[in-house]
């Protein structure tokens, strides 16, 4: 009977501890970084009524009776579960989502912690503000940070462009002027007689026909017999007409050819009245007779031209005119001849060999494809490049006016873009720099840089090429310049980065608009500490009133083999034991250490609604202990009472 008292009382002093336990886990269930605890029961020793046996031949074996003496709490275990990350909006309140602890220091022993409430002493030291205690860095010394400290100025040694230069050639581009309409070469119109000289006409009888030429007015050729007449006789009346016609004997027939040629040069002959037709007489078609006209080549006759109105005749000019392509003007008379000397000549080369001379600042170039003749100044950018061509008689002979030259291509100046920063002497003064990005006559770009307190050197940096897919065919031999700002005797040098060939980085050559920029310089002036953040893997970071950012210090985090084997102090601190394991100390985000969550804490781990079951669970178990007590107590009370 006692040994039932006993195991109910040591159910009692189980479920006790277990009701601590879950009071110290209600306690602290808004306690930041707390870790819960459960309760582990285990049987106490128990005792062996009977043993067990063996199977005999005709006994089957038997089981051992044993009767156990009780409970016993045989462990407390923590669980080490992530808690919720509450933000607090404070720089140095510090979270870990992960397994790590951070370090700090009592002066004498390190011990450890989930709760990053942070702050700074007035010495600059990061200290834990719940107890004093630094917080250590990664190589487990103190961290400390200036925040008055000013951060030195630096020159700027490299500075990276990137955007777009703009892949359309809109400069630069020399003038052109080219002629209206191509030169053709023509034929003229001709109608043959199929009758030969003599010809008879009767005494006294007036014999007639007509000529319609180039489509105009009909003239009258008659003659009056008697006869007989030759084939010049003819000749002489048709040429007396002067209607654009040339009439000539041939082979005793008569032959009319028109003066111009081209299709738009034609001959009808009307015949005439019935019986007394000279048409019919010579043997001439009634029928339309046109020219033909073809592409004109550099050894066509400047007569066979459909333009030429009346044929040149050895010594007339052409007088031509008009500005050069550097802006100076120039004329001079070509002379209708043999090409001797050199301004002579009959074919439109040679007539184009004299333009080309005339102009020394232009070239001047004949299309076998359209027969149009060009002039192209040699130098690019906006000119003047005029060229005009008129007949030096007083009569025109060639209708140049068709021929007109009109621009093709306006002369342009090259394709630039511009930008500009703020870079920074030894001293950290700033001093305002522009690269102008100009495209060269090869598609090359020049970059040239400049600033108006200073020189540069040297003047630009030229051989930037683009592929045809955009990227970077080929960088400057040189990227780097000098630049002597005023009161300074020593150049500084910049290093100027551009991208990398074939890939799409730094400038890029698209059909798109120029975007040139500065992405990045290296340089900045003199600096005071403006704020400070924490990063995720715990890096103390400054940032400062010249942009730049720089570490100030770095904070530790601690991991262990076994975290359980953590013993807690107080003050939800913890130290190592013998069954820690190994301690390995780094920063954040390496390993099995988590990331740092700065402006926030994690909340304690313990779930109410689990802690209520197991308290109800606790107090009848208390309660089923109590009552066996009271029960083996009546039950000795009757073995008393039968004494």
């Amino acid at each position: 009977m006692a040994s039932s008292l006993f195991s109910a009382l040591s159910g009692l002093r189980a479920h006790e501890n277990w009701l601590s336990v879950i009071g110290n886990n209600l306690a602290n269930a808004n306690t930041p970084g707390f870790k819960s605890s459960r309760a582990v029961f285990s049987d106490l020793f128990n005792r062996t009524l009977r043993f067990a046996s063996l199977p005999g031949g005709t006994l089957g074996g038997k089981n051992p009776v044993q009767i156990g003496s009780g409970v016993q709490l045989s462990d407390v275990g923590r669980n080490f579960g992530q808690g919720t990350l509450n933000n607090t909006g404070r720089t140095f309140d510090l979270a870990l989502n992960g397994e790590g602890f951070f370090i700090v220091s009592d002066g004498t022993n390190q011990l450890y912690t989930r709760v990053g409430t942070f702050g700074l002493d007035g010495s600059g030291r990061m200290v834990d503000q719940r107890t004093g205690f630094l917080v250590m860095s990664p190589t487990g010394q103190k961290i400390s940070i200036d925040t008055n400290a000013q951060l030195p100025p630096k020159a700027t040694g490299h500075v990276e462009l990137a955007g777009n230069l703009p892949a359309e050639v809109t400069g630069p581009l020399a003038q052109e002027v080219t002629s209206s309409t191509g030169f053709l070469e023509g034929t003229q119109a001709q109608v043959v007689g199929g009758a030969a000289e003599p010809f008879s006409i009767p005494a006294d009888e007036t014999w007639t026909m007509e000529l319609i030429v180039h489509g105009g007015a009909p003239e009258q050729v008659q003659m009056t017999g008697p006869g007989p007449f030759t084939a010049q006789d003819f000749v002489d009346a048709i040429n007396a007409l002067g209607s654009g016609v040339t009439a000539a004997a041939a082979g005793g027939a008569v032959q009319i050819t028109t003066e111009r040629s081209g299709e738009n040069a034609s001959i009808k002959v009307q015949p005439g009245s019935a019986g007394r037709d000279l048409a019919g007489l010579l043997g001439f078609s009634t029928s339309l007779v046109t020219g033909s006209e073809f592409a004109a080549t550099l050894g066509t006759s400047i007569n066979s031209l459909p333009t030429n109105l009346i044929d040149y005749a050895a010594g007339e000019t052409i007088n031509i005119s008009g500005i050069d392509g550097d802006g100076s003007p120039v004329s001079g008379s070509f002379v209708f001849g043999p090409n001797s000397p050199a301004e002579h000549g009959t074919t439109l080369g040679e007539l184009l060999g004299f333009i080309d001379n005339l102009f020394p600042n232009a070239q001047a170039d004949f299309d076998t494809t359209t027969g149009q003749i060009s002039l192209t100044s040699d130098l690019t950018g906006v000119s003047n490049l005029t060229l005009t061509m008129v007949d030096g008689t007083a009569n025109t002979r060639t209708n140049w006016a068709q021929h007109a030259f009109t621009i093709t291509t306006a002369g342009a100046g090259p394709d630039t873009t511009s930008t500009a920063i703020e870079v920074y002497d030894e001293a950290g003064i700033a001093h305002t720099v522009t690269f102008e990005l100009q495209r060269e006559d090869n598609g090359s770009w020049r970059i040239t840089p400049s600033t108006s307190n200073g020189s540069a050197s040297p003047a630009s940096i030229t051989g930037l090429t683009f592929n045809n897919d955009g990227t970077i065919q080929s960088l400057p031999t040189a990227t780097s310049f000098n630049i002597t700002f005023a009161g300074q005797s020593v150049p500084q040098q910049i290093i100027l980065g551009l991208g990398t060939p074939s890939t799409i980085n730094g400038l890029t050559q698209f059909g798109e608009p120029a975007s040139v920029f500065v992405d990045s310089q290296d340089g900045s002036g003199v600096g005071t500490l403006s704020s400070v953040s924490v990063n995720s893997n715990g890096d103390v970071q400054g940032f400062y009133s010249n942009g730049q950012i720089e570490t100030l210090g770095e904070i530790g985090v601690a991991t262990f083999v076994n975290v359980h084997g953590l013993c807690e102090v107080t003050d939800n601190l913890w130290s190592e034991t013998a069954n820690t394991g190994a301690r390995t100390l780094g920063k954040a985000t390496a390993g099995p250490a988590g990331e740092i969550v700065a402006g926030a804490l994690e909340s304690s781990n313990v779930e109410i609604a689990g802690e209520f079951v197991n308290l109800i669970e606790a107090q009848r178990g208390f309660q089923a202990n109590a009552r066996m007590i009271s029960t083996t107590d009546e039950v000795l009370a009757e073995l008393v009472n039968l004494l």
